[in-house]
């Protein structure tokens, strides 16, 4: 009786040892995919001076730096226009801000306070002329004096990427005291980008 007992379970035992080791077998198998060499670039904040208003922004007319005008003969109620254009080089769009920078050093006069700045738009409709003609002003961003162009600033909106934005950089005085003849100063124009998302 023992021995027809066991029977069953030995030859179940050894149907479920087979399939077993058939089900190791087969989980065995295996494969992988891969995707290789993939590439990250970072984008890049990267605006420029069109080194001449009438040049297209192309890489040799694109500059960092500009060499800063000089003003001659200022006096009471003087004004002239200094243009200036610049392009969004980088990968996003940009958020522009300007501001005056300078030592007192190199204003020991204080004309800072009797300099303005108003920046004006410009929409250059015959860009070839480097001329600000009828109709190509816009937006007055305030007048201000190099003092506060320093301390304040002026916000310039955006800049899309791979546009050109031009302004007006009208400077003008108002009453000039005598004590101020023959003085000189010098000031840097800086003009800054920010990632717009």
């Amino acid at each position: 009786m023992t021995k027809a007992i066991r029977a069953p379970y030995l030859y179940g035992s050894l149907i479920g040892i087979a399939l077993l080791i058939a089900g190791v077998t087969y989980a065995a198998f295996s494969d992988q995919g891969k995707v290789l060499g993939s590439t990250f670039y970072t984008g890049s904040a990267d605006i420029k001076f069109l080194a001449e208003v009438t040049a297209m922004p192309e890489p040799g007319s694109l500059v960092d730096t500009l060499p800063g005008p000089t003003f001659e003969n200022i006096g009471s109620n003087w004004q002239t226009d200094y243009l200036i254009k610049i392009f969004n080089n980088g990968t996003y769009p940009m958020a522009l801000t300007s501001n005056a920078n300078y030592e007192t050093a190199s204003d020991p006069d204080d004309l800072r306070q009797i300099i303005y700045v108003e920046p004006i738009e410009w929409h250059d409709d015959q860009p070839t002329n480097g001329e600000v003609d009828i109709g190509e002003l816009g937006t007055s961003l305030g007048k201000k004096s190099i003092l506060h162009w320093k301390t304040e600033g002026y916000d310039l909106g955006t800049l899309p990427i791979e546009e050109t934005k031009g302004y007006v950089l009208r400077f003008s005085t108002d009453d000039v005291s005598s004590t101020k003849q023959g003085k000189t100063g010098i000031y840097d124009f800086e003009f800054d980008a920010i990632q717009q998302d």
